[in-house]
């Protein structure tokens, strides 16, 4: 596909006096992943599948008795985290122009029109919540409420109206291991908890950075994140005190074994070491965006680390 030819001038699309009609017709199953965005819904699957395979073995049912329930739990997770993410896309479309990381979505370039964004993310969470209510209840609801904080409270009112809206995201991004466990055990065990905290303490220092490095796009698109207004050296101190919060908490798991206790260990000091480094260099985008790498591999080995000293 020529981009150049295929992608219209923003405001022109923003001012259109027909949402229901697309600019283009230039569609493809690419712009439905970057609508969904593909890579946050994938990184949360993994999360999710390591609620659901922890739920298993502390249930004492084992995971090939519900394999099943784990198609259908990893299917709703990602169609509903998917919907949450298309119905961002078409809240935000009047600002996502101004940013060169979102400048590219198809709300952007015209290949969707608004009425078509938002029917395919009322779908996929409709659908998402369908496939989580044929496992249990719980994990449907928690769906819910997960969407509702991301869609609602965090894209729809703090995202444009206060730096509390990372603490507000933190909540519904918390929530993808609390659906895989209460989808085979809708009780919710206290590790059940536990991995929802490690996920809550994780989200503002992962995505502090992000709008570190992105500050002045924020600051364009009038997104009062807190490197905007507080500046560097606030930001810094809050995510560090994150950072600090997280080490104890994921500890609490230690009866998964001394291995993932020294990785945790390991993994959360780390992260702290790196975290107060911030305060002594020069270059504060380059230490954000080493906090960002971090942030990444942290929740990708303490999660795939869970299931594996499991089996």
């Amino acid at each position: 596909m020529n981009k150049t030819n295929t992608v219209l001038d923003s405001s022109k699309v923003i001012a259109s006096p027909d949402p229901s009609v697309a600019v283009s017709q230039q569609k493809s199953w690419k712009d439905y992943l970057v609508l969904a965005k593909q890579g946050i819904v994938t990184s949360n699957l993994i999360t999710t599948f390591a609620g659901i395979y922890l739920a298993a073995v502390y249930t004492g049912v084992g995971i090939g008795s519900h394999i099943a329930t784990m198609f259908f739990a990893l299917i709703g997770a990602a169609l509903v985290m998917a919907g949450g993410c298309t119905l961002n896309n078409y809240i935000d479309r009047d600002i996502d122009h101004i940013m060169e990381r979102t400048k590219d979505r198809p709300t952007v370039t015209g290949r969707f029109s608004a009425n078509h964004v938002l029917l395919v993310g009322l779908l996929q969470a409709a659908i998402g919540l369908g496939f989580l209510a044929l496992t249990t209840a719980t994990a449907a609801v928690i769906g819910l409420i997960g969407l509702f904080i991301y869609v609602v409270l965090y894209t729809m009112w703090t995202k444009r109206t206060t730096t509390l809206n990372t603490i507000v995201g933190s909540f519904s991004g918390a929530v993808p291991p609390l659906i895989g466990w209460a989808a085979i055990d809708g009780g919710l065990h206290t590790f059940a908890w536990v991995l929802f905290f490690i996920m809550f303490f994780w989200q503002p220092p992962h995505f502090l950075a992000l709008a570190m490095k992105r500050v002045e796009e924020y600051r364009a698109a009038g997104i009062p994140m807190l490197p905007v207004v507080a500046g560097f050296e606030v930001t810094k101190r809050q995510m560090v005190v994150y950072v600090i919060a997280l080490l104890p908490v994921s500890l609490m798991l230690y009866p998964f074994g001394i291995v993932y206790t020294v990785v945790a260990a390991i993994l959360g000091l780390g992260w702290i070491v790196l975290g107060f480094a911030g305060f002594k260099m020069k270059d504060d985008i380059k230490w954000a965006r080493l906090m960002f790498v971090y942030s990444l591999n942290y929740l990708t080995i303490l999660f795939v680390l869970m299931v594996i000293v499991h089996i």
